[in-house]
């Protein structure tokens, strides 16, 4: 007597292999069999007649380290089929971080992570995994590359010490020991954004022909993105371990069309030469991150009190204004995406609401100010808290990324803890089967299913995740292509997703009838 049997749905399995008519048989948490089982006896049985049965989707990139703390969590997850996450992306994990260094990493953490739940630990991995509450998903971590780099020597120093190195190393070492699924690294962001190639490969030492997987939020996404591809061939290259790009893009409309398809050739050429290397895609024009990302390297040092004190100041603004107008080095995202194109999504400051949900250039017109003015009075005055949604990709490449072999889906998913969130942490998932599959037939079922379930448990090893056979982890959903759909939108993104009829987690019904269930047989993955 099995414990659920998943009766007569087409069968996608996650490998991108051609659709076929099956069962499922689940018992204590593992598939048994799949295939014809017309004998086969279960104290519950789920009749898939007419649906897709496919794997459990897997999102490699979202940034719910805090989020998975707050009461309620999984519910946005869940409904667009997601059973597995992983955080800790762009270098920015929530552990480890020793106390004495907490509130100032927190604070750099919080418009992307939210703000941190005083009962969360992070002074390790395992300490921030062991307050975690029940979860109705699964849910692994990366260690950030940033956050071992800005705990050993803060945000003050661009050029590291020996100590540093060695600081950095035993914080990597450690959490690799506790269970972290790989690196992350954030070369866009502060600190790491002082580190020379050379430098990078130094405080990644530890994982030389390790096999351990790093993923990378890259140094540029916009004019530089090829020769940011480039740098991390270098790095892959150096360190013979996998080397993951994350949610690769060419911003800039002057950019579009032309830098990816050199982007995913570079990373032909490098798999050619035996490396391993791949992407990730996600499927908005739209990206969201700390407003703060609009600033050019030097602009970040020293950590968040040393930004907002330069920012304050009337010589410094100048400098700024002659940096973003040339764009020289840096993702100049005002440039790149507009002041039109940003759209602020999280302050603090009462004063500041009425500018929730517009763009920098129409929060200037209404303030009398010059764009750039605008927005450094707006920084100074919330501290740097504030995030923002910016408009700068194609859904052209957006395409092409999709369609390549070596690429992935994921959310990229923020959760600032007050404010609009982005459409991503709600629709993601069933927006790649609604608008790439069913509308626009830029993939096939079977290639977006692997792309969300097969690939990404590749890339990060998860061995007993993201396919449908026996011995695999009975992570499981059930729906039909034709009901699926993305509710939210950019005006109105907490919406959750509809059209998945069952979605099932360690053998356990999560979503029964598109409801979540309550039930929380989510586990924390460890390398």
């Amino acid at each position: 007597m099995l414990d659920l049997l998943i009766r007569g749905g087409t069968v996608l399995d996650g490998t991108g292999g051609p659709a076929c008519k099956g069962d499922i048989a689940i018992e204590n948490g593992k598939i048994v069999e799949v295939g014809p089982l017309p004998d086969a006896h279960a104290r519950r049985i789920i009749s898939a007649e007419g649906k897709l049965v496919t794997p459990g989707f897997i999102d490699i990139h979202r940034h719910a380290d805090a989020a998975a703390y707050r009461p309620g969590f999984g519910k946005a997850e869940l409904r667009q089929g997601l059973t597995t996450i992983i955080n800790g992306n762009c270098g920015l994990s929530a552990a480890p971080i020793r106390r004495k260094r907490r509130g100032q990493i927190e604070a750099y953490l919080t418009p992307i992570c939210g703000a941190f739940p005083r009962q969360m630990e992070t002074d390790s991995l395992t300490a921030y995994w062991g307050g975690m509450p029940e979860t109705p998903l699964h849910t692994g971590m990366l260690v950030g590359a940033g956050v071992l780099r800005a705990d050993a020597a803060g945000y003050e120093k661009q050029r590291l010490e020996e100590k540093d190195y060695r600081a950095i190393h035993r914080g990597l070492e450690n959490a690799l020991a506790e269970g972290a699924l790989g690196v992350s690294l954030g070369l866009g962001y502060a600190p790491e954004c002082f580190y020379t190639t050379e430098d990078l490969i130094r405080a990644l030492a530890p994982l030389q022909s390790s096999g351990i997987p790093v993923t990378v939020h890259m140094r540029q996404e916009g004019g530089g993105v090829c020769e940011s591809v480039e740098e991390m061939v270098q790095v892959c290259r150096a360190l013979k371990t996998p080397v993951h790009i994350s949610h690769l893009k060419a911003m800039g409309r002057d950019n579009w069309g032309s830098k990816i398809p050199r982007a995913l050739a570079l990373l032909e050429q490098a798999r050619g030469e035996g490396l391993d290397m791949s992407c990730d895609v996600y499927p908005y024009t739209a990206g969201s991150t700390q407003l703060l990302h609009i600033l050019p390297p030097e602009f970040l040092a020293g950590g968040l009190e040393a930004v907002i004190r330069r920012l304050a100041d009337p010589a410094a603004r100048q400098e700024l204004r002659r940096r973003i107008e040339s764009g020289d080095g840096f993702d100049d995202i005002a440039r790149l995406a507009g002041w039109d194109g940003i759209i602020l999504t999280s302050l603090h400051c009462p004063e500041d609401h009425p500018y929730l949900g517009k763009s920098l250039a129409e929060i200037a017109a209404m303030t009398g100010q010059d764009p750039l003015t605008c927005c450094c009075e707006l920084l100074v005055r919330e501290e740097g808290e504030i995030t923002m949604v910016d408009f700068m990709a194609s859904e052209e490449d957006i395409d092409t990324i999709l369609k390549s072999p070596l690429s992935n889906v994921i959310s990229d998913a923020t959760y600032p803890t007050e404010g609009m969130l982005h459409p991503r942490v709600y629709g993601t998932f069933v927006r790649v089967l609604e608008r790439f599959v069913r509308q626009r037939r830029i993939l096939t079922a079977e290639e977006a299913v692997w792309k969300m379930s097969g690939r990404p448990a590749e890339v990060l090893g998860l061995r007993h995740k993201g396919l449908l056979k026996g011995g695999m982890d009975a992570d499981i959903n059930v729906f039909d292509l034709g009901k699926i759909h993305e509710t939210g939108s950019f005006k109105n993104p907490c919406a959750l997703a509809e059209g998945m009829d069952y979605v099932v987690v360690s053998g356990a019904v999560a979503v029964e009838k598109g409801k979540v269930t309550g039930a929380a047989a989510g586990e924390i993955i460890r390398r």
